[in-house]
């Protein structure tokens, strides 16, 4: 069924795996971001480069789904 949903919204599973991909570059940049900021500040910025990167393997996961189901 959610396939079903992600299809009529016209999205491919070459999409998703860009956005994996965009996701795990943004964890990165976070992560180097995160270094550069004051002590009071770095756990945030630290916790925040992590949950961005928990997005990669969901989004891949999802697009290989879709891709296997075209």
């Amino acid at each position: 069924m959610p396939v079903d949903v992600l299809r009529r919204l016209a999205i491919r599973g070459d999409h998703l795996q860009l956005l994996s991909a965009g996701s795990a570059a943004l964890s990165l940049g976070l992560w180097v971001r995160a270094k550069t900021v004051d002590q009071a500040e770095r756990g945030n910025a630290e916790r925040r480069a992590i949950f961005v990167g928990l997005w990669s393997p969901t989004l891949w996961l999802v697009g290989d789904s879709l891709r296997a189901d075209e």
